[in-house]
């Protein structure tokens, strides 16, 4: 079910996978599918300004977001390609308005990172950890997005209040001779919310159950769930540690509030690094975080590509059923192209050298390119010696990779996916071709210009020490 729906779960209208379907399924007017877009591009902005930086990420990596009335309401779901897609009702978000737009996103991100942090079975079969979730994500939207009331929907309140299940819960105990626990300390936690609900004799259920806490309804595999939220996390942390105050703030938020959920949560944060951000660092791990950025940010741009081909067998037997032939995805179809200069007038240590080798070498279906440069570019092999030490120019690996220059006469005659530049940054700033393709290592006292460049590029200081 989506946000807010009560009852038996419903089977959809349409594939919930099904771009073209979702968008010419009973389409809404078209000024109303207008407000409805610009509602939610307007929340999803205050988000990435002031509201929520967890969610801010976590939309970004919805690439298509759909209005469609083949849901009621809104949720995110899994495309079934590693990527998420946001559906939303247009008619719906004209209703609430831009509040209640911004609520209902905010809860169903949190419900994506809930089920990644709470994926123990017994857990989310449980519908009191349902109720809990509900009022847990509900109790921090209401607090994070200045709420005293949920959003309503023809005079209707959509979704569980926070305040009326603590009532509910104070008048079950009082009635069992119990002794109930005030609302701060009722909500103070997840596990806090789960364990005074389990209390009750008469737990409030079955609640609004959300799509993201159940295995049927919409598609939500738990591989893309934790692949999705594992790299929103480490944006976060890595906007956290760069200065960004309101990551910071609720990341250490959502720290807290997972507090005693378990030694399995414990050792994510900790494989994280996030303790830092509460002063402490786990005594047997290191956190190398341009190393995380790094395969984060290669990882995204190395995606396995896909070609269409006829299946013989099935496409025969639904010619003799009288279907029309269908074509199916297979990939990968190619190697990718990676290629890693190195600045032999900066600072990069050789470490670094040998953890790329090992990265690259890890990564399935990738042909690498080694490269050297100063004033002129120097092809090399991983263990070879390189040499250098002359002007740096940025200009002669672009003019080689995108084909206006020769080695030995022999032009660089593949294409690249990803260019990755391990240098200090002192030189002349340049504009590639293709700028989303760059990928910048700036080593410590270096100039991370291309952080700030027109049009911008990946780009991270590179703290082989940094715990």
């Amino acid at each position: 079910m989506a946000y807010g729906e009560r009852g038996v779960r419903r089977h959809h209208v349409v594939e919930l996978t099904d771009r073209r379907a979702l968008e010419s399924w009973r389409p809404a007017d078209e000024r109303v599918v207008a407000e409805a877009r610009r509602l939610k591009e307007a929340a999803l902005l205050d988000f990435g300004l002031s509201g929520s930086a967890v969610a801010s990420w976590l939309y970004a990596k919805c690439h298509h977001q759909i209005p469609t009335t083949a849901i009621a309401t809104a949720a995110v779901v899994a495309s079934g390609d590693g990527t998420c897609l946001l559906l939303y009702n247009p008619e719906f978000f004209v209703d609430i308005g831009l509040d209640g737009v911004k609520f209902v996103l905010f809860h169903e991100a949190r419900h994506l990172v809930h089920r990644h942090l709470f994926v123990e079975p017994e857990l989310r079969d449980d519908p009191v950890f349902t109720l809990a979730a509900e009022v847990s994500i509900n109790h921090v939207a209401m607090v994070r997005l200045g709420r005293r009331e949920l959003p309503r929907q023809q005079d209707r309140e959509i979704g569980i209040d926070p305040h009326r299940i603590h009532a509910e819960y104070q008048l079950d105990l009082r009635a069992h001779g119990l002794e109930p626990v005030e609302y701060p300390e009722f909500v103070a936690t997840d596990m806090s919310v789960y364990t005074e609900l389990k209390r009750m004799a008469h737990p409030p259920v079955p609640a609004p159950v959300c799509v993201h806490l159940t295995d049927a309804g919409v598609p939500a595999d738990q591989e893309t769930v934790d692949a999705t939220v594992s790299s929103v996390l480490l944006n976060t942390l890595l906007a956290a540690r760069r200065g960004h105050g309101v990551a910071e703030r609720e990341l250490g938020e959502l720290i807290d509030r997972t507090d005693g959920a378990g030694e399995r949560v414990t050792r994510m944060w900790g494989r994280l690094g996030a303790g830092l951000l509460r002063g402490r660092t786990a005594r047997t791990e290191r956190v190398d975080w341009w190393q995380r950025w790094l395969v984060d940010v290669v990882a995204s741009k190395l995606r396995d590509g896909e070609r269409l081909v006829y299946p013989k067998k099935r496409g025969a037997l639904l010619a003799a059923l009288g279907h029309d032939p269908m074509l199916s995805r297979r990939g990968p179809v190619r190697d990718k192209v990676l290629v890693i200069a190195y600045d032999t007038s900066g600072s990069m240590p050789h470490q670094v050298i040998e953890w790329l080798t090992r990265l690259v070498g890890g990564i399935d279906g990738v042909e690498a390119h080694w490269l050297s440069f100063d004033a002129v570019v120097m092809p090399f092999k991983p263990g070879e010696r390189v040499y250098g030490g002359g002007g740096t120019s940025f200009q002669v690996v672009a003019d080689y990779v995108e084909g206006r220059t020769t080695i030995d006469d022999r032009p660089f005659d593949v294409t690249p996916d990803a260019v990755i530049m391990l240098t200090d940054g002192y030189a002349p700033h340049i504009t590639p071709a293709e700028p989303d393709k760059w990928i910048w290592l700036i080593t410590e006292g270096g100039h991370d210009w291309p952080d700030t460049h027109t049009p911008p590029m990946a780009c991270h200081r590179v703290t082989t020490g940094s715990r």
